[in-house]
């Protein structure tokens, strides 16, 4: 798409569009140009004396060769990956594959502890009691001027459900 929308704004790309060069989680996402990336040691002194990590797949510095998405995990894994895309096999690549890969350790009958940012209401209706979540797919949507319907956003669509027909699980 090129020049202004039909209300006037230039298209912008969202930072999951751009090339890894020019994504502000490469380039440097604070004002200063600093990546802001590393996990607080308190942060992680609290979770690791819960969870006992043995092994973390996104280290800093990364070692030469280290490819944590295809390695195997420890029994007891620490995962900050990248909050945008990376390049991973000549593919581009986001927080799908480290949950993809996360979801496989954990088959395998090992603790995973997986950080990532998310929009404070969804953490909300997550800690709702009773709260029930469902993947409703990549909605195809109508549209509002003759409810045709639309291609889907390429993303999935979650649907979360607090239900007044169902007692709370810790109900007194």
């Amino acid at each position: 798409m090129s020049g202004p929308d039909m209300f006037g704004f230039e298209p912008t790309l969202h930072q999951n569009q751009l090339p890894p060069a020019e994504n502000k989680f490469h380039v440097g996402n604070g004002d200063d140009g600093k990546h802001y990336w590393l996990t607080p040691p308190e942060l992680y002194a609290e979770l690791d004396a819960e969870f006992n990590f043995d092994f973390d797949p996104c280290p800093f510095p990364l070692p030469e060769g280290f490819d944590g998405l295809t390695c195997e995990w420890g029994k007891s894994s620490y995962v900050n990956p990248p909050f945008g895309s990376i390049i991973h096999q000549g593919k581009k690549k986001g927080p799908t594959a480290w949950v993809r890969k996360a979801i496989e350790e954990h088959r395998k009958g090992k603790t995973v502890v997986l950080v990532y940012p998310v929009d404070k209401w969804v953490l909300m209706l997550l800690a709702a009691i009773g709260t029930e979540v469902r993947n409703l797919g990549d909605v195809r949507w109508l549209a509002t001027e003759d409810r045709s319907q639309g291609k889907g956003t390429g993303r999935h669509i979650a649907c979360f459900i607090l239900d007044a027909r169902q007692e709370p699980s810790n109900a007194r």
